[in-house]
């Protein structure tokens, strides 16, 4: 049962009660978001996907929604092992299997030198080093039997390195420009990679060759959006069809077509279904400028996908019958500014949104940065919210880091340096710690323990918390890097860390 909690709005410095609030076209399409469609040809036969199936058990036998049943949340996504994609699954409520290590030490590091790459905007031209946000590793057990870790970095390149070893387990594949979102492995068993890069180009790259090779490239450049044309988001694969936004402000519905050639190398034949565009007219007039990037990355669950932009439009579609082209708008909500962190969805369809604080608009103020919203009702969606102000009026306020979703609790690392744990029906700031400025890692819930990135302006450094009682974190470990900042988020697998940092490595965490 779908249910509201009583509106209330939480500021870090008490509890306030607001009313009266602006909200986009809460049911319904908006006329100016367009829906494009190019006809598909038809799918090549597949072997059965089992990405919308969750454990099964002995109480139940209603049939499984297309589009990411409503079970699998918190669980494992695909039959693929591993984890896979941002925040694990498509509804971003997964973040591994594994133990965290008891005492952990530096086991390794990769490579033998920094990687650091160049980039340029609006004319100026930038070295950067390591891996940043969102940057989560993929991890996954190869057909041989071989953890394997994958992530992009910001020397310009994909790397594949033994989870074990630390050693590169096939060649770097290279790009044009910086990665700096996270990958996603598969989940279907096909030997696949997806993953953007700031040239332009979101790719899919076969693994089953002698080095990985490149079997498709959607070239933002040739969809003209606004903004720029990076890719950020982490693509989700969800029934054969890709769903991801780009910095264009065009969220992408493509259907893979994935077989296998006679030979039994992997290949796929991509057709656009849906185009949208997340930008309007009234939301233009309401930010006072074009900037409505899609950065984050989408969420999806039980035939509807979510996405956010940097205008503060939080948007649902109808996925239901994308296969024909249509992606009608069903939910649209502005939050009053940027959104980069990713929607994450509870089991009940409830929506947490994490806003970032940076034009100080009015509408900011008035909905706060830490959110949750019902986008069913016919009434105001806005459930509660958590006030996430400014240190001082030289910073920026609000979140960057995805919420981590608990036993009802959720966890947010804020901008500002905190570490909140909410109360997921009421709002309730139920406690905070200190986790210093520049807090972009989205934590992680993994083995009743909270696993945080703290301390950015001093080295960098990891923290685990005890959720023995999940409204009362104890922190039981604090492993000091003090390299670099850690903006990236960590991928746990089998009791190890495995994270880069700015420093330009990347590491593995865990007991000797």
């Amino acid at each position: 049962m779908r249910r509201i909690a009583a509106l209330a709005v939480v500021t870090l410095a008490g509890v306030s009660v607001i009313a009266g609030l602006y909200m986009v076209g809460s049911s319904g399409a908006d006329p100016a978001a367009v829906v494009d469609t190019t006809t598909s040809t038809s799918a090549t036969a597949l072997p059965p996907s089992t990405t919308t199936s969750a454990p099964p058990t002995t109480t139940t036998t209603t049939p499984f929604v297309r589009f990411v049943d409503p079970r699998t949340v918190g669980t494992a996504w695909g039959t693929t092992e591993g984890v896979l994609q941002f925040r694990g699954n498509p509804s971003r409520t997964w973040y591994g299997p594994s133990r965290l290590p008891i005492n952990p030490e530096r086991l390794w590091r990769f490579p033998d030198r920094a990687m650091c790459g160049t980039s340029s905007v609006g004319g100026d031209t930038t070295q950067w080093c390591g891996t940043g946000w969102t940057g989560q590793p993929g991890v996954w057990i190869r057909p041989d039997g071989v953890a394997e870790v994958v992530f992009g970095a910001y020397d310009k390149a994909v790397h594949f390195v033994d989870a074990s070893t630390g050693e590169r387990s096939r060649p770097d594949f290279g790009v044009g420009d910086l990665i700096k979102g996270s990958v996603t492995i598969d989940p279907d068993g096909y030997p696949l990679l997806y993953f953007g890069s700031r040239d332009n180009k979101l790719r899919i790259v076969a693994l089953d060759r002698d080095e990985p090779t490149e079997l498709w490239a959607l070239d933002a450049a040739q969809h003209p959006g606004i903004w720029n044309n990076d890719w950020d988001g982490n693509p989700s694969i969800v029934e054969d069809i890709m769903f991801e936004g780009g910095e264009n402000g065009i969220l992408f519905a493509t259907k893979l077509n994935r077989t296998f050639d006679s030979e039994g190398l992997v290949q796929v034949d991509p057709q656009i279904l849906v185009k949208v565009e997340g930008w309007t007219d009234e939301l233009f007039r309401s930010v006072g400028d074009r900037n409505a990037s899609i950065e984050s990355s989408v969420a999806i669950l039980d035939g509807r996908l979510y996405f956010t932009n940097s205008g503060g439009r939080v948007v649902g579609l109808d996925i239901t019958n994308v296969e024909a082209g249509e992606a009608p708008i069903v939910f649209d909500f502005w939050a009053g500014d940027d959104i980069d962190a990713s929607p994450v969805i509870d089991a009940e369809g409830m929506l947490y949104i994490a806003v970032e604080l940076e034009r100080n608009l009015g509408r900011a103020a008035e909905v706060g940065q830490l959110i949750k919203l019902d986008p069913f009702t016919t009434g105001d969606p806005l459930v509660w919210s958590v006030e996430v102000p400014a240190p001082n009026s030289l910073l920026d306020g609000g979140i960057w880091a995805t919420p981590a979703l608990g036993d009802g609790v959720l966890y947010a690392a804020t901008h500002p340096g905190e570490m909140l744990a909410v109360d997921t029906e009421t709002g309730e700031v139920l406690w905070r710690d200190d986790i210093g400025f520049h807090a972009w890692s989205s934590p992680l819930v993994v083995d009743g323990h909270l696993l945080a990135a703290v301390s950015c302006e001093e080295g960098g450094a990891l923290r685990a918390y005890s959720l023995a009682d999940p409204r009362q974190p104890v922190e039981v470990w604090n492993l000091a890097h003090g390299e670099g900042c850690i903006e990236s988020t960590p991928t746990v697998w089998d009791g190890t860390i495995y994270v880069g940092s700015r420093d330009g490595f990347f590491y593995a965490f865990g007991d000797r």
